[in-house]
């Protein structure tokens, strides 16, 4: 219910480009998020997919987050966390144009699950350095056997938990974080403070499901304020966070 409620405030405040007078986002939301220009990579990552639905393997998940509103149990098919748990077909591919369109060297993911998401980060962009981080090992093993056979050869999954993860990877740049692990208010703001030292100015941090819950949205909202981040982006599902300098602070929520 809490979702369904944010979701009607969401398309009541949300615009499209015409309501967008920053250039930088204005050309992003045009030549990026509304691209609907077929890419060659989506073929490949269709076909990640595809096998990851006709697996017949069984997994037990070690869930460190917030919890699963789909399983009751952590025994799971990896066929039914692909279908129901995994990014969707269509923000995988906006992820894969992100990439693209942001001229993305080194990223890092928070919350690997089966791939999905990783292999859009990496199909296509061979130059991109991708560091990756799961706290399940059977989730991990069957991502790490996905990389292998799609020869996804740009990716490094670290398995372990994130609060230990995390200060192996603080030494580095991002260009792009995606945080799709950890859906819970206190967590969620832990890993942004603590990967704040690895931005610059033009790097990018995607949240996943900001209005997962109240506190989620909550935490949103304490990030948006934060006074290093000048630019949002709210699409309801994904929270994007810039820290461009040169642009005055601004808050956009767009429909995709």
């Amino acid at each position: 219910m809490y979702q369904i409620i944010q979701y009607i405030k969401f398309l009541l405040a949300s615009t499209n480009q015409h309501g967008v007078h920053s250039p930088f986002v204005y050309l992003l939301i045009t030549e990026c998020f509304y691209n609907k220009k077929t890419q060659q990579s989506y073929k490949a990552l269709h076909k990640y997919r595809e096998a990851l639905y006709s697996t017949k393997k069984t997994i037990t998940v070690s869930d460190f987050g917030a919890g699963s509103r789909v399983f009751k149990s952590n025994k799971r098919e990896v066929s039914k966390i692909a279908k129901t748990a995994g990014i969707t077909t269509k923000r995988a591919q906006l992820l894969n144009r992100l990439v693209a369109y942001l001229e993305i060297k080194n990223s890092l993911e928070l919350g690997t699950s089966l791939g999905l998401a990783t292999a859009a980060l990496s199909t296509n962009n061979p130059h991109t350095k991708i560091t990756t981080i799961e706290g399940c090992p059977e989730t991990a093993a069957v991502a790490q056997a996905q990389f292998n056979t799609f020869k996804l050869n740009n990716i490094q999954l670290i398995v372990d938990h994130f609060t230990e993860a995390l200060p192996k990877v603080t030494s580095e740049k991002f260009d792009l974080i995606y945080m799709d692990g950890n859906h819970q208010k206190e967590a969620t703001l832990n890993y942004f403070e603590t990967l704040l030292p690895t931005t610059h100015n033009n790097s990018l941090i995607i949240f996943d499901d900001i209005h997962w819950s109240e506190a989620m949205t909550e935490a949103w909202e304490v990030i948006k304020q934060h006074p290093k981040v000048t630019v949002t982006i709210d699409t309801f599902y994904w929270g994007f966070v810039f820290f461009r300098k040169e642009q005055v602070k601004e808050h956009f929520t767009i429909r995709l």
